[in-house]
């Protein structure tokens, strides 16, 4: 063995002991007649003390993340330090071994006070990940990946589910997102498609008499990334039970979340009942469908408050306001740099304004259009400010949710160290695509409609709500489930308003609509996701810290250099031809 004791384990009761260590070489500093190792693994730092001529001649070749092994007697440290765990002792070596030298230069400060590892360049850290994610702040983010992991499992299996493993060599099925496509080499010409959520296995689960499933899934979407969306794969918890009902997923998710986030942070977490709200009521009040609570900050429509309006630039058009309590104190630069906001980064033609000083008089901006009564109605009061949105319905919307954001932001409205989680329910069914002229599904074509086949029959298809629900916190949707349409006439009606046949379905879907035929419980799930909740959980503002070999912003795995070119014979074998366009 190279070490019988790891580096963060060691202390004053050690000493005297002789003991041996191995790990990277965190910092060396030469001090004359004695030499100075801080010795680093996975559980922490020991400082080694090097006096023997023998051994400082040794390790003149040993550089910072070199990998070393020693053998040494513990002592009481003269200079203590006790914000580290081995801070009252060190190591005496009498023995070193050299197990694997470092280059003399990195690519990057790993773990330096002198600089920010966010600071270097994203793509140089990714090419060497296997350095970067030595990294303390990196390293803990994986370790506290797989310990989350370890307690979903564990509430999972306290609630009775069973984990079951699902295919990942699958049939491409129209989720809302590409497919990753794997040509067949003993079927010419046919792919597979690997899952963009084990969606249909999992209702077939149901379908086959298991009552309650789950596993920590891979799924796969062809997707642009984002900061809190990894491109191509990601993990999620991914259950379902039959004989369920939403709320019944609801109380899980309620049950096993709160406990999981509360074991592993120190910030508050909202515990069950989530606060619910209805979709629309999300867009109204917040201009998005994952809003986050802890900005205290409302929407208010006014468009009918202006509807005689003198001002052209609100005329015929929805009007959204934010009152923002105490906006007054800011100054005109304030207000400016929101307009450019609104302009530039949410897509408005401007952002009108207004303060209301402490005699309660309106200034500045748009005052001399807003009366008093339409400051009684929106609830501005003395000393607060007006924001005003003025647009086409659904663009005023989503302009009012980011500059509601923004605003939370930049005044530092934001409640801090909490979680704050809620529901956003009663989706729509349907929506209407301007681009084909038709009707699309809004959500998750597997939903059950609220009110079932008659819903589908009776009503216009854009009032028809599903019984599908998200799970947000913080402003980042965190789960997205259903109760599943598990009636063959339902499905084929649902289908057909959006555009596909009976046909289509059967040839679509025909394991799950065959299956359907042979008695199929009710049935309902959810499926957290697992990279969003350790990028909320570490508090950490890239879904890349929290995955340990993730692509980069173009979908490139550029330390492995994935994609990239393969041999003709391969190609070949599962029957495919490449056309290449020069550069």
């Amino acid at each position: 063995m190279y070490r019988d004791h790891n580096c963060g384990e060691l202390n004053i009761k050690n000493i005297g002991e002789s003991v041996s260590l191995a790990g990277w070489v965190q910092r060396i500093r030469n001090l004359g007649s004695m030499q100075f190792i801080d010795l680093r693994d996975q559980y922490g730092i020991t400082q080694i003390v090097v006096s023997s001529e023998e051994l400082k001649k040794q390790m003149e070749d040993v550089c910072q993340e070199s990998v070393i092994s020693i053998i040494g007697k513990v002592v009481e440290r003269t200079n203590k330090n006790l914000k580290m765990s081995t801070g009252e002792i060190e190591i005496c070596a009498e023995k070193i071994e050299v197990l694997g030298k470092c280059k003399n230069t990195l690519p990057f400060e790993i773990n330096s006070e002198k600089i920010d590892i966010s600071n270097v360049r994203e793509d140089l850290r990714l090419e060497y990940r296997y350095l970067d994610l030595r990294n303390e702040k990196i390293h803990n983010n994986i370790l506290l990946r797989s310990k989350v992991m370890k307690s979903l499992r564990n509430e999972m299996d306290k609630l009775g589910f069973t984990e079951i493993q699902t295919p990942i060599l699958a049939n491409s099925s129209p989720e809302g997102a590409r497919d990753y496509l794997v040509p067949s080499r003993l079927h010419a010409g046919k792919f597979y498609a690997l899952p963009q959520a084990p969606q249909q296995f999992k209702q077939l689960l149901m379908v086959s008499g298991f009552d309650k499933y789950y596993q920590i899934a891979p799924c796969f979407r062809d997707e642009d990334p984002r900061s809190d969306r990894a491109p191509g794969e990601f993990y999620q918890l991914d259950f379902e039970m039959a004989f369920a009902t939403q709320e019944d997923v609801f109380e899980i998710v309620e049950t096993v979340i709160p406990k999981v986030f509360k074991e592993h942070t120190s910030w508050k977490a909202d515990d069950g009942s989530f606060v619910r709200i209805p979709y629309r009521e999300a867009m109204e009040k917040y201009g998005i469908d994952k809003p986050d609570l802890r900005n205290p900050l409302i929407i208010k429509d006014a468009t009918n408050l202006f509807k005689n309006t003198e001002f052209n630039s609100f005329k015929d058009k929805t009007i959204k306001v934010i009152v923002v309590p105490k906006g007054a104190e800011q100054g005109r630069k304030f207000f400016d740099s929101m307009g450019e906001f609104a302009v530039e980064e949410a897509g408005a033609k401007g952002l009108a304004w207004v303060k209301i000083d402490e005699e309660n008089n309106v200034t500045g901006g748009i005052s001399k259009f807003v009366t008093d009564e339409i400051k009684t109605e929106i609830g501005a009061k003395a000393g607060d400010s007006i924001f005003f949105i003025a647009d086409e319905f659904e663009k005023a919307q989503k302009i009012a949710g980011l500059v509601r954001i923004e605003l939370g932001k930049r005044l530092d409205l934001i409640q801090k160290n909490v979680y704050r989680f809620c529901w956003i329910v009663d989706f729509p069914m349907y929506e209407y695509n301007e681009d084909e002229e038709k009707i699309d599904f809004n959500h998750n074509p597997f939903s059950m409609p609220q009110g079932g086949l008659k819903a589908l029959n009776e009503n216009d298809p854009l009032d028809i709500l599903a019984y599908q629900y998200d799970l947000v916190c913080n402003g980042y949707e965190m789960a997205s489930g259903a109760v599943r349409n598990h009636d063959p006439e339902t499905m084929i009606k649902a289908f057909e308003i959006a555009g596909y046949t009976e046909d289509d379905v059967k040839k679509k879907f025909g394991a799950l609509f065959t299956a359907f035929q042979y008695g199929t419980p009710p049935h309902a799930g959810a499926a957290p996701g697992l990279d969003r909740m350790i990028m909320l959980i570490s508090d950490s503002d890239n879904i890349r810290e929290v995955i340990a070999f993730p692509k980069n912003k173009k979908a490139r795995d550029v330390m492995m250099n994935a994609p990239s070119k393969v041999f003709d014979e391969q190609l070949k074998d599962v029957h495919i031809a490449v056309t290449e366009e020069e550069d």
